[in-house]
């Protein structure tokens, strides 16, 4: 900044000390001019009167010396009278007699030429320079002499002097107030350019908050206020562009598909966080690197290499290990294309959908329709056998008769029991399921149904126990907490075999209360813990039809425990035992 205003200052001290010496060597010689034109005109005058006087007098005037003398003396001026021949006859300085004869002399000459003379010259006599001026003297038309009028030019030198001096002081003082008022000039007209160039930079490094002072209505204000606006229309573009950058890595990084973005040298610009739970790898030094050399399955490789190729967006469905899992994907890629006048492969983008989950529930789905497709099968198939045994005449035989009508009975009633856990299981998955929020006692509830299930116990010698640790009252529907209960306590009874033990505990905590039923059965190997609660799954499917269990009992109880806004878990050992526990809030909002 100091350098633009110094430049700026010198420049103009410059100019204007040019000017002022310009002018002042114009106004010296004009002085000087008109100086020795006044000077040459009074000595002409001076020359004039001495020639009146000198003819008045007479050139042979014995006393002309003394009269010439008296008016050098009052003229402070030499004067010499010649005559016509060149002959000194009257001088002020010296003896007349001894000079030469003054006829060649150049101011002698000129007046012989125009009438009068005038020569600036050195003058052996007096030893300095004098300003001669001569005329002529005439008498009766006739030239008869000159007079001579000489001044020392030591005179005009001193007027010299003068003249340079005051032009010089009068300089110096307007120099110096020149001074003063360019560097005032110069901070008036490079404050404001300093303070745009301030501005101007700040904007470039990005501090668009920054603003220069409106100045005067000129074209420096002018420039202010265009930067302020351009300031802040900076401003405001950078916030809405920040704006919209951070909702877009937002989306990128929070969105639930993976996303890769490769650029047409084929390296990977850009990689979400998904993608990291998807391949469950470290993805950060995958960017900035050559696709191929990253990717870790060839299936994605090849996806990305066709729509290179091709530049056509690519769809596929595709199965990863990830770690010791298949995993589903519906991978979609797309050429990203310039919107130039010359169409350009840009880049490449992927996104990665994973489908497992869905393709998990078709198979359960799948599983469901063919599980309740067998299970419907069964009774109805036994119901049709043993109804057209009896109409082809086994109805004639009684003790034949009643043993199929008991089969019959059973299989009706084992239909009716899947039919019910149906309409249950649906009813509870439904969106308008409600529950009968009141204050339960677990205690009560626990000894109403081991008594219900007592003589199925009993009959396998099975002894059920129950401990009850502290208070057991929750929030919760009793119908449903109930059916929870039975579900538990005759899943152990089914599973456990005979002279087995099955404890039913209650233990309260300090905002929970957990309720377990442990029993010593066949137990569940550890890759069926996570299946049991599938529906129609079963551990030991024999037993469980020949017991007749439904298989959907354990769906019931983890949706019923959900719907109650708790958390039932399993621990199991093949041939020890299995213990499930529910964790139920003491105290919740009622829905």
């Amino acid at each position: 900044m100091n350098k633009y205003r110094n430049k700026l200052t010198i420049s103009l001290l410059i100019a204007i000390f040019s000017v002022l010496v310009g002018l002042g060597l114009l106004l010296g010689q004009l002085f000087k001019e008109f100086y020795f034109e006044q000077l040459s005109e009074r000595v002409s005058k001076e020359a004039k009167i001495v020639a009146i006087s000198v003819l008045e007098t007479g050139l042979q005037h014995p006393e002309l010396s003394v009269i010439v003398a008296g008016m050098g003396e009052q003229l402070a001026a030499r004067v010499t009278v010649i005559t016509a021949t060149g002959e000194v006859i009257a001088e002020t300085n010296g003896d007349p007699t001894l000079m030469e004869n003054h006829l060649s002399r150049p101011e002698i000459i000129e007046v012989r030429e125009q009438g009068e003379g005038r020569a600036i010259r050195f003058s052996d006599t007096v030893a300095a320079d004098l300003l001669f001026y001569a005329v002529p003297l005439i008498e009766n038309e006739e030239l008869v002499g000159y007079v001579r009028l000489g001044l020392p030019i030591n005179m005009l030198d001193e007027i010299y002097k003068k003249i340079w001096g005051l032009i010089f002081f009068s300089f110096s003082i307007a120099f110096l107030l020149i001074i003063i008022l360019s560097s005032r000039i110069s901070n008036e007209m490079a404050k404001p350019i300093e303070e745009a160039t301030t501005v101007a930079n700040q904007l470039a490094k990005g501090n668009f908050k920054a603003r220069a002072t409106r100045g005067k209505n000129d074209e420096t204000g002018q420039l202010s206020r265009s930067l302020n606006v351009l300031a802040q229309n900076l401003d405001e573009v950078t916030k809405t562009y920040q704006v919209q950058q951070e909702r877009l890595e937002t989306l990128i990084e929070n969105m639930g598909s993976g996303l890769i973005l490769i650029n047409y040298k084929g390296e990977i610009s850009l990689v979400n966080k998904s993608c990291k739970s998807i391949f469950q790898e470290d993805i950060d030094h995958w960017l900035d690197k050559v696709y191929h050399n990253v990717l870790p399955h060839k299936q994605i490789v090849k996806i990305v290499q066709e729509i290179f190729l091709t530049e056509k967006g690519q769809r596929k469905q595709i199965i990863l290990p990830i770690q010791m899992e298949m995993r589903h994907f519906d991978v979609y890629g797309a050429p990203i294309i310039s919107s130039g006048g010359k169409e350009r492969l840009k880049g490449i983008v992927l996104v990665f959908h994973d489908i497992t989950e869905l393709k998990r529930l078709e198979q359960i789905r799948k599983d469901f329709v063919a599980n309740v497709s067998h299970e419907l099968k069964t009774p109805v198939t036994s119901v049709k056998g043993f109804t057209e045994t009896l109409l082809d005449g086994a109805a004639e035989d009684k003790a034949l008769r009643n043993r199929f009508l008991k089969i019959i009975w059973d299989e009706s009633e084992r239909l009716q029991s899947l039919i019910q856990d149906l309409l249950d299981l649906s009813k509870i998955e439904h969106s308008q399921f409600q529950l009968n929020w009141q204050r339960v006692d677990l205690n009560m509830l626990a000894d109403d149904v081991i008594m219900m299930l007592s003589n199925k116990a009993e009959q396998k010698g099975i002894i059920i126990t129950k401990n009850n640790n502290g208070a057991d009252v929750i929030d919760g529907d009793p119908l449903r907490i109930k059916q929870i209960m039975i579900n538990l306590i005759n899943n152990a009874i089914m599973y456990t075999p005979k002279d087995g033990k099955i404890v039913v505990s209650i233990s309260n905590l300090k905002e929970r209360v957990l309720f377990t039923v442990e029993d010593t059965g066949i137990g569940i190997k550890k890759e069926e813990i996570s299946r049991v609660f599938e529906r129609f799954y079963r551990v030991d499917r024999a037993r469980s039809r020949n017991s007749g269990g439904t298989g959907l009992g354990l769906a019931i109880v983890k949706h019923l425990v959900e719907a109650h806004h708790g958390e039932i878990a399993v621990e199991s050992k093949v041939g020890k035992g299995t213990k499930f526990t529910i964790n139920f809030n003491k105290e919740q909002m009622k829905q």
